[in-house]
């Protein structure tokens, strides 16, 4: 499906190849010189966006510059991705497909299985490896989400890091979501960014920006002539969902007729400018999910004005998106660069219904231990209207607005459905020897890497660190570039926590639960979808063609034995897996004030699913306070401190505010211990204990679990979002003064009963697991 590189009307770097290979060099070979005309390349890939959310593909939202892009370029309207953000950036920076790229699931399991190690291979190059051997700058920002996160911490090998896979600079969050007004943890290159407060008004979105270009005028100070490759990983628009006021405000009254109205307008307009053919069908409520979606006429008018105002903060947050483009581009003008830049827009997989039926404003109170929660657990804690969008709220937009987004398709994230793989893609390159136009060819996220590589003339490294390198399963799609009628992909095999599925030219086979042991891999029960006819999949059809569907299945199993997809997460079992190797994380350990916060995933290790105790020798003078320890933010979290001389602990329960306050310390010497001790039901009690007696008591609050709380443990201030929104409004992140803190030493207790992780022993193969 390649152009002739002449045709292109740029140099060809595949004479270089042998210098690529050379035996006598390292395993990072010597950049190449571009030629004058290599032209720049940003990728800006968009979270959780679902396929009608932009403009161009049907959106009320305004994304004027987004839309220009789409004006002048290509608008891909079949195009797939998988169905969960870490498998789609893989497969995106690799060209891989994702299990053979190491992502079978997001980059929070460890099984030990190849398909699901969460690591990129050490012998896939990137596509900024690729770029960067060619004599590319090469520059990140956002969200990576490709590291283990057991790996993620200071002390971790940082060997699947941006630097260390091919970024020269990289500013951004390493974990899979975070947010945007207090990130919980921001890295520079490969070091934390340490800073004790955000500045008021800090928005991440723009920060992003601001940090995206002055990469490129750092370059251009000092390199003219320089090609550049940006990726540009957004964190927005996962959860949780948050906007700036003032762009939240420009949406005020435009969601107020509910989801169904909303839907309708969207794919009327899709027909509209040929995103969807005339004869699609939008899928109605009994196969589109009605039963997870309230009506919107039944709703209170309370209900409604807060579902609106969810949608409200979305659109916002798309709209901030669009200016993130327009920042960019308005700097590429302003140096004669926009018309030779390649820029490559798309969605790492379709809208999630993670909200609920009803959205939530405690985001992380929905992750469960082990899939059950006790009766009457926290789902959603009431806030102010207002505060929706801000900084005080984690919060996740309803189910009904998840199908919105996925106009015209049914279901959503982490499905195999199209509402779960089919995305937006928008690629503009205004020097482009070809013109631009709607493309309706199947192309999918793998071919986006060597399709790159092909428009810029640099061949993929055919080596990393002296291994062969893995042959891409993507492939160029320069000619669709080309011709409006040359041929895209053929097929493509999906796979999500056991869901599968095969697109086999216009047919789609799928199954939506994994089979069971007896079945085997191909069994189960599959569905069977005519896309030409029904784009929308609205008609199983699989009872009219039974020999089908059995032979699409086969095929399935072939291409997940070629993908390393098995096994299976036929029971649960899998992703309960974790290897022994992450225990010495769990051990006690002694913690320095004023150091950035210990990491995520580390203090999870110390604290999550378990009873724990924080032990604090300090000196306290007569004007003591401040906190000392904080652990958590505004999505949940429990902080210790001094205020007014006298011990505080305030729990933030996903939203819902506990405080204990003992009597004041007398100067001197003191030992403050915090006991946290598990009670059934999934709670906890918080006991301050000073010199040895009781001192103050918080008796029984729900128990922080999942990824919460999110933001790391931090001595001697509150980094980043607060536990405590009063305490944040009086003292900022109230530092410690007026004492001394000696030592802060945290002490797990043993691991929850509710606690689902099976250990494995690193080495040794696990051929079943227990119950």
């Amino acid at each position: 499906m390649s152009m002739p590189t002449e045709a292109r009307g740029y140099e060809s770097f595949a004479g270089h190849a042998a210098e690529f290979t050379s035996e006598s060099e390292p395993w990072w070979p010597e950049p190449q010189r571009p030629g004058p005309k290599a032209p720049n390349v940003i990728v800006m890939l968009i979270d959780d966006l679902g396929f009608s959310d932009l403009g161009p593909f049907g959106s009320e939202i305004e994304t004027p510059r987004i839309d220009g892009l789409a004006d002048e370029g290509w608008v891909f309207t079949n195009y797939r991705t998988a169905p969960m953000c870490s498998p789609a950036r893989a497969a995106l920076l690799t060209g891989l497909n994702p299990h053979r790229a190491g992502f079978g699931f997001v980059a929070h399991i460890d099984p030990g299985y190849p398909g699901f190690s969460c690591e990129l291979p050490e012998d896939a190059p990137t596509l900024a490896e690729s770029l960067r051997a060619g004599g590319y700058a090469t520059f990140m920002v956002g969200k990576w989400h490709l590291t283990l996160e057991s790996r993620l911490h200071d002390g971790a090998d940082r060997s699947t890091w941006p630097l260390q896979r091919g970024f020269d600079r990289y500013f951004g969050s390493m974990d899979g979501f975070t947010s945007l007004h207090h990130p919980h943890r921001l890295v520079q290159d490969n070091s934390v960014v340490d800073l004790r407060e955000y500045p008021e008004g800090f928005f991440l979105t723009d920060e992003l920006t601001d940090r995206a270009i002055g990469m490129i005028d750092d370059l251009r100070v000092n390199d003219p002539d320089k090609p550049f490759f940006l990726y540009y990983a957004h964190t927005s628009v996962h959860g949780p969902i948050q906007a700036k006021d003032a762009d939240i405000e420009k949406y005020h009254g435009r969601y107020e007729a509910g989801w169904n109205a909303l839907r309708a307008e969207r794919f009327a307009r899709q027909r509209a400018r040929g995103i969807v053919p005339d004869h699609a069908e939008l899928p109605g409520e009994a196969i589109a999910d009605g039963d997870r979606i309230p009506a919107w006429d039944d709703l209170s008018v309370e209900e409604r004005r807060l579902f609106a105002r969810h949608m409200e903060v979305y659109a916002a947050a798309v709209d901030e998106i669009d200016q993130s483009v327009g920042r960019l581009l308005d700097r590429l003008d302003r140096s004669g660069e926009r018309e030779n830049t390649i820029v490559v827009l798309a969605s790492d997989n379709g809208g999630t219904a993670e909200g609920g039926p009803t959205g939530t404003r405690s985001y992380f109170a929905q992750f469960g231990a082990n899939g059950a929660m006790p009766e009457g657990w926290i789902t959603d804690v009431p806030r102010p209207l207002e505060d929706l969008g801000g900084p005080r709220v984690f919060g996740q937009y309803p189910t009904g607005w998840a199908r919105v987004s996925n106009t015209p398709f049914r279901s959503f994230k982490a499905t195999t459905y199209e509402g779960g793989v089919h995305a937006p893609l928008i690629i503009s390159w205004p020097d482009a020897p070809m013109a631009g136009g709607l493309r309706d060819q199947f192309v999918f996220v793998s071919d986006l890497a060597p399709t790159i590589l092909e428009l810029c003339g640099v061949p993929s490294l055919d080596q990393r660190r002296g291994r062969p390198a893995l042959e891409m399963d993507g492939g160029s799609v320069v000619d669709v570039l080309a011709h409006p009628t040359a041929p895209g992909r053929e097929d493509q095999y999906f796979e999500c926590v056991g869901r599968r599925a095969l697109v086999d030219g216009t047919w789609k086979a799928l199954s939506t639960v994994p089979p069971t042991k007896d079945e085997g891999p191909a069994g189960g029960v599959w569905e069977l979808y005519d896309l030409a006819s029904d784009p929308t999949e609205t008609e199983d059809v699989s009872a009219d063609h039974p020999e089908r569907v059995a032979a699409m299945a086969a095929r399935w199993h072939a291409e997940a034995w070629r993908n390393t997809v098995f096994p299976l997460d036929d029971d649960g079992a899998l992703f309960r897996l974790r290897p022994d190797t992450e225990e010495p994380l769990s051990a006690a350990i002694d913690l320095v004030p004023f150091r950035p916060p210990l990491e995520r995933f580390r203090s999870a290790k110390l604290t999550v699913l378990r009873s724990f105790a924080v032990e604090v020798d300090l000196t306290t003078g007569a004007d003591a306070a401040g906190v000392i320890v904080a652990h958590g933010d505004q999505g949940g979290g429990y902080l210790l401190a001094l205020d007014h001389g006298a011990p505080l602990v305030a729990y933030n329960a996903y939203g819902a505010m506990h405080r204990a306050r003992g009597a004041q310390l007398s100067p001197g010497e003191h030992r403050i211990v915090l006991r946290v001790d598990e009670h059934p039901g999934l709670r906890w009690s918080l006991t301050v204990e000073v010199d040895g007696d009781r001192a103050a008591v918080l008796d029984s609050v729900p128990m922080l679990i999942g990824m919460s709380p999110f933001t790391g443990i931090s001595v001697g201030y509150d980094f980043g979002g607060p536990v405590d929104w009063e305490l944040h409004e009086q003292h900022r992140s109230f530092p410690f003064r007026g004492g001394e803190l000696h030592r802060v030493r945290y002490v797990p207790g043993e691991r929850s009963p509710h606690d689902p992780t099976v250990l494995r022993a690193v080495g040794q193969a696990v051929l079943a697991v227990a119950d």
